[in-house]
C-alpha cells in the first residue's frame, strides 16, 4: 500500500485500503490519518467515513461510531457493513434489540458475510428451522468459495447456533474447527508465556515485596478486576459500576501503557518485570501517578462528577499484581474465579476480538490455565493478607445480594441496591460477555463444560484431571 501510495497519493481509495489495513494491525492513530487523507480527498467515501466509525469504536468513542455509521449509510442505504458496525456498536452500548436489527440488515443485504453471523449467534439464541442457521449451513457448504477466515467465522457462529438446539455433538466439531483454523494463524509461543510467569515470580519475593512496601500513590480510585477471560470479571465489574459513586471504564491498556513508558538511567525502556528491583519510592510513586492521572482522563471525558473510584477490567492485570501494590497501595483488587473447565470451555466458545493467543487449542488452553493458576497462588503467598479478594462466579449466581455486598464491602464504598440490578445499568460493556451482562443472574452457565465432556480429554488431562471431581 505504501509502494501504491508513492506512485499515486491522490486516490481516496487507496488511502482507504491503507487505513483499514492499519486497522486490523491496531495502529489506530495511523489509521485515522490515512482515513482523514481519503475524506479530504473524497469527503463522500462512504466506506471510509464507514471506517472512521470502526476508529472510533476502537477508541471507545462509541457515539462517534455510531454517527459515522449512520453517516456511511445515508452517502450508501445498502452499506451491509455498516449495518454490521453499528450493530456492535448498538450491543456494546446495550441496545440490544436495535443491534440484532442491524445484524439482520446487513444479512438481508448481503447473506454472505461470515462476519455477521458470528456477531448474530452473540446476540439471539437459535431456535429449529431458524432461517439464518439454514442460511450458515448453506454457506458452508460452499467451501471453496469461502476464505479461510470466513469458513472460521461460520465455524465459530454454527457452534454457538448447534449449543443453543442442545446438538452438542454437532457443535464442538465446529468449535473444534473453528479454533483450529484460528490457531493456525497466529504465533502463539507457550514456551515465552510461561517464562514470563516464571521471571515474575523469580522477582517479586517477599523480601523484595517488603522492602519496596510503604510507598507509592495513595489513591483509592483504582478498583482492579483481574482473572482468567471469560471467569465473570465483566458481571463482577458490572455490579460495582452499578454503584452512583463509580465508573466503569472496561478493560484498559493503560497499566500496559504506563509500565512499557519505564526507562532505565540510560534512557532505554526496560521490559516488565526487570525493572521493578531498580525502582525507588519516588519511582513507584510517579508510576502509581501517571496510571492514577491517565484514569482520571478517562473519569473526566466518560462519567458524572459523582464518581469517586473506577474500574479496570483488564483481565490480564494479574501480571502485575505485586506492581500494583507497591505503586497503587490504596487500589483495590479483585481476582475474578470460576470453575476452571467452565472457564476454558467458555474461552474456546469464542472468536475474541482481542488476541487471547493461548485459547484456540484445548491443551495448551488448560496448561496456560495452569501455570496463570500458580500465579495467582503466589501472589496470595507474597502480599499481604487481604490484598486480593477472591470471587467466585459460582458463589455470585448462587447468592446475588451477599457476594454483591462483599464485593462492594471491599472496594470501601457504602451499599447501594442498584449493584443488584446491574442489568439495568446503562454503560457501555466492550467485552465478550457484552450480551450476557444485560440479563438477571442465571445459573445455566455453571457446568456447561458437562455436554462437551467426551470431546474434552486434551483439556481435562491439561488441567491435572481434577475437573472429573467436580
Amino acid at each position: 500500500m505504501r509502494r501504491a501510495l508513492v506512485i499515486e497519493q491522490n486516490s481516496d481509495k487507496i488511502h482507504l485500503h491503507y487505513g483499514t489495513v492499519l486497522l486490523d494491525q491496531k495502529k489506530v492513530d495511523e489509521a485515522e490519518v490515512a482515513a482523514s487523507r481519503a475524506l479530504s480527498l473524497n469527503m463522500n467515501n462512504h466506506d471510509a467515513v464507514n471506517l472512521m466509525g470502526r476508529i472510533a469504536f476502537e477508541r471507545g468513542d462509541l457515539d462517534g461510531a455510531l454517527a459515522s455509521h449512520q453517516r456511511a449509510l445515508a452517502l450508501k442505504p445498502d452499506l451491509a457493513d455498516a449495518y454490521n458496525n453499528m450493530g456492535n456498536v448498538l450491543k456494546e452500548l446495550g441496545r440490544l434489540d436495535e443491534a440484532e436489527n442491524a445484524y439482520l440488515e446487513a444479512l438481508r443485504l448481503d447473506p454472505a458475510v461470515a462476519s455477521v453471523y458470528v456477531n448474530l449467534a452473540d446476540s439471539r439464541k437459535f431456535v429449529a428451522g431458524d432461517p439464518h442457521l439454514v442460511a450458515m449451513e448453506a454457506l458452508a457448504a460452499k467451501s471453496e468459495r469461502l476464505s479461510k477466515t470466513d469458513r472460521m467465522q461460520i465455524d465459530f457462529a454454527l457452534g454457538k447456533a448447534y449449543a443453543d438446539l442442545q446438538d452438542y455433538p454437532r457443535s464442538f466439531r465446529h468449535l473444534h474447527a473453528g479454533n483450529a483454523a484460528k490457531r493456525a494463524t497466529i504465533g502463539y509461543d507457550e514456551t515465552a508465556a510461561f517464562a514470563l510467569f516464571d521471571h515474575i515470580e523469580r522477582i517479586f519475593v517477599p523480601d523484595m515485596i517488603e522492602a519496596k512496601s510503604g510507598g507509592g500513590d495513595l489513591s483509592q480510585v483504582p478498583i482492579f478486576v483481574v482473572g482468567m477471560p471469560r471467569s465473570g470479571t465483566t458481571l463482577i465489574e458490572q455490579i460495582i459500576a452499578s454503584h452512583p459513586m463509580v465508573h466503569g471504564a472496561g478493560e484498559l491498556q493503560t497499566l500496559h501503557d504506563v509500565v512499557r513508558t519505564v526507562r532505565g538511567t540510560d534512557g532505554c525502556t526496560i521490559p516488565y518485570p526487570e525493572f521493578v528491583p531498580a525502582l525507588d519510592e519516588a519511582a513507584l510513586r510517579q508510576i502509581g501517578r501517571d496510571y492514577v492521572a491517565r484514569l482520571g482522563e478517562i473519569a473526566r471525558r466518560e462519567a458524572s462528577t459523582t464518581v469517586q473510584r473506577v474500574t479496570d477490567k483488564m483481565p490480564s492485570n494479574y501480571y502485575f499484581l505485586g506492581l500494583i501494590h507497591l505503586a497503587l497501595p490504596q487500589a483495590k483488587i479483585i481476582h475474578a474465579v470460576r470453575d476452571p473447565v467452565d472457564t476454558c470451555v467458555s474461552c474456546f466458545s469464542k472468536l475474541f476480538s482481542a488476541e487471547q493467543n493461548h485459547t484456540y487449542d484445548l491443551g495448551e488452553l488448560g496448561r496456560y490455565y495452569r501455570r496463570y493458576e500458580r500465579l495467582m497462588a503466589h501472589w496470595c503467598r507474597v502480599l499481604p493478607a487481604g490484598s486480593v479478594l477472591d470471587v467466585r462466579y459460582e458463589d455470585v449466581v448462587g447468592d446475588l445480594e451477599s457476594q454483591a455486598r462483599r464485593i462492594i464491602a471491599h472496594c470501601g464504598l457504602p451499599w447501594d441496591d442498584r449493584c443488584l440490578s446491574f442489568h439495568r445499568t446503562e454503560r457501555p460493556v466492550r467485552t465478550a460477555s457484552a450480551t450476557q451482562v444485560r440479563k438477571p443472574i442465571y445459573r445455566s452457565a455453571v457446568g456447561r463444560w458437562r455436554v462437551y465432556e467426551d470431546q474434552l480429554e486434551p483439556l481435562l488431562t491439561a488441567l491435572g484431571g481434577r475437573a472429573r471431581l467436580g
